[in-house]
């Protein structure tokens, strides 16, 4: 695969774990699982809380490459900014995953859903709604209704969700999202803004048994990484480029 920060200004790659029950949120338990992360990568030093009761470690950001994960009440996250390659990215998700059942407790059977998650970040000053109907078009539907119209685009963020196994507990969903307001558009003033392309590979459910959250997780980096070289960066990510350096 081509390296994938030649498709956007930024892109990234993130993990999701959600559960069912919610996860230990004392202060002992939450240290500990920071503090093993990082033994594993000393670099990720930088350690604060959200509101919501959300706790995140992660490397200084200055480069504009780097690790984080974090924790909240139903969900354990980790991602990776603008990576040399994918390896490292598996790499850290493994080690988070591989400490995630002694540390905080997660149980095989104690999950909602696993994703991980594929995304690009495009920097524009402009409307990007209009910038994504010229990248991917609009339905003829559509197209036809913006003619009859004549008005402004004021939402254009078009979600695609499939299947790709027979009982539907694996997904891929592919989206992009927009930031430009109507207040943008009527005063013809446009901050640069991010806009976002997204390829989410998700599962439903806890593991098959003998199964491990890192073999879970693989099989769902596989399907990400072959759709993102096979299809995305054709379809969206390259004509979102071409019509962003049109503008």
């Amino acid at each position: 695969m081509q390296h994938l920060g030649s498709f956007s200004d930024d892109f990234y790659v993130n993990l999701h774990l959600t559960t069912e029950m919610e996860l230990p949120g004392n202060r002992e338990s939450i240290l500990h699982h920071f503090e093993q992360i990082r033994r594993r990568h000393p670099a990720m030093k930088n350690f604060y809380s959200r509101e919501r009761g959300e706790y995140v470690l992660e490397e200084d950001k200055d480069s504009g490459a780097y690790r984080w994960t974090s924790v909240d009440h139903k969900r354990l996250s980790v991602g990776m900014v603008n990576p040399k390659d994918l390896d490292e990215v598996q790499q850290l998700h493994g080690d988070v995953l591989e400490l995630a059942p002694f540390s905080l407790g997660i149980s095989p059977l104690d999950c909602e859903t696993l994703n991980v998650m594929f995304g690009f970040d495009y920097s524009f000053r402009g409307n990007q709604n209009d910038v994504v109907a010229q990248a991917i078009g609009l339905p003829p539907a559509f197209e036809r209704l913006r003619e009859v119209t004549g008005g402004s685009i004021l939402g254009q963020e078009p979600v695609f969700q499939i299947a790709i196994d027979e009982d539907c507990r694996t997904q891929v969903r592919v989206s992009i999202e927009t930031r430009t307001t109507a207040y943008q558009i009527r005063t013809n003033e446009f901050p640069e803004e991010q806009l976002s392309a997204y390829l989410t590979v998700r599962r439903f459910g806890g593991l098959e048994d003998g199964e491990t959250w890192i073999d879970a997780t693989k099989k769902l980096f596989s399907v990400g990484e072959e759709l993102v070289s096979g299809y995305l960066i054709e379809n969206v990510l390259r004509p979102l480029q071409l019509a962003i350096a049109a503008k």
